[in-house]
């Protein structure tokens, strides 16, 4: 599974990181950012609360 945030609808809630710390952080723009290529299998379902609970619907599954 993989996880991208679209960087134009993201509002810097903090919510994915908050909820998947092992997948999302902060990047130099101060938005959220996905810092794994594969969100690793013992976090999947983190991961996909984290897009589940984003406001502004800005990250997907791919």
């Amino acid at each position: 599974m993989k996880v991208v945030v679209d960087q134009d609808l993201c509002i810097s809630c903090g919510s994915c990181i908050d909820t998947c710390p092992e997948v999302f952080d902060w990047n130099d723009d101060d938005k959220a950012d996905s810092k794994v290529d594969e969100v690793p299998a013992e976090v999947e379902e983190q991961a996909k609360e984290a897009v589940e609970s984003c406001p502004t619907s800005a990250i997907s599954e791919q």
